[in-house]
């Protein structure tokens, strides 16, 4: 039974935007009354119920005759995280003071595609580190960039360095394999040092009311480029499954750029900006709320196919080789 009003606060954890508090009815801090919580929040705010025809009223038909009254807070907590995955969405958290219920399959279901070792080789002993990056410069003339965390800061100064120290290079590989996302001011930072112009890159759209489809009209997003150092040469940007999140919408604009080529496997998705509230017993939920579009009005959700697709190889791991990197270094080689 619903019983009095409260505050449903959006937190946006991404960018500083269209944050704010909306009234909404509270429920009871019973096992139901959480489960029903939980249900109608995803049910008015999600933002990819529709595009991933999910029937959200069936999902609580299966979920709600697994709540009882007298249910522990642990086996509250797995049916609302089971219901949670079936969302297939790694933005979408149900998290308390002793757990965190998250969807890891959108890459545990596919390739690795990557090896920290060999990366390690390719780097040598004395890679630099500037910020977030790590970078060398290989035998080939080929520089190196490993971006694994776009939560680890990374400057101007930092970027000045790097693309300074790499210039004598003829091309540059820019790594962000197994690179979960983070801070997308790093990334749009990252991004603006590869292009000359201002470019439309994707739109973003807002949840207007509690309809599966009430969203504001698409807003135009654009990279702009860097008023300090840019790289001119080719760019081979490495990816894989678990390029998510904010890496995700790096790979976006980056392959709007003419001299980039992505290669690898297809990015992880994840191109709803996340959101927060909270559940009568205090229990934290984030879920994606802001869709990201292409810069052809496209949803990435699902990820981001490369141009060249090349999966790691047993023989070449065997070897210390990362197949990948050599197929980037063979383009650079032969791109003029």
């Amino acid at each position: 039974m619903r019983i009095k009003t409260y505050r449903f606060c959006l937190l946006l954890l991404i960018l500083p935007l269209f944050s704010g508090c909306i009234g909404e009815e509270e429920f009871n801090n019973t096992p139901q009354g959480n489960f029903e919580a939980l249900w109608q929040i995803i049910d008015e705010k999600y933002c990819f119920l529709d595009y991933k025809q999910i029937d959200w009223d069936a999902i609580h038909d299966k979920y709600q005759p697994q709540i009882t009254s007298n249910m522990s807070n642990d086996g509250l907590f797995e049916v609302l995280g089971n219901m949670l995955a079936e969302l297939k969405d790694g933005h979408v958290n149900l998290y308390n003071s002793s757990n965190m219920a998250r969807y890891w399959d959108w890459y545990l279901d596919y390739p690795r595609n990557f090896n920290e070792s060999i990366i390690e080789k390719y780097l040598g002993r004395d890679y630099r580190i500037a910020g977030g990056a790590k970078y060398t410069i290989l035998d080939d003339n080929i520089g190196y960039v490993y971006y694994g965390d776009f939560s680890s800061g990374i400057g101007d100064g930092n970027l000045d360095e790097i693309l300074s120290y790499l210039a004598v290079c003829n091309g540059l590989i820019i790594d962000v394999r197994n690179n979960g996302g983070g801070n997308l001011t790093y990334a749009t930072r990252f991004a603006a040092r590869f292009t000359n112009e201002k470019v439309l890159t994707g739109y973003i759209q807002h949840k207007t009311g509690p309809g599966h489809n009430d969203f504001s009209e698409p807003a135009a997003i654009y990279q702009e480029p860097s008023n300090s150092i840019r790289w001119q040469k080719k760019v081979a940007l490495l990816t894989n499954r678990h390029s998510y999140s904010a890496t995700n919408d790096f790979v976006n604009s980056m392959r709007y750029f003419p001299n980039v080529t992505q290669i690898g496997d297809k990015t992880g998705g994840g191109s709803g900006l996340p959101f927060s509230s909270e559940l009568p017993n205090g229990w934290g939920v984030r879920f994606s709320a802001s869709p990201h579009l292409d810069a052809n009005k496209q949803q990435i959700e699902f990820g981001i196919d490369p141009k060249i697709k090349v999966d790691m190889t047993k023989e070449d791991e065997a070897k210390d080789l990362d197949t990948i990197i050599e197929e980037a270094r063979k383009l650079l080689k032969i791109t003029p």
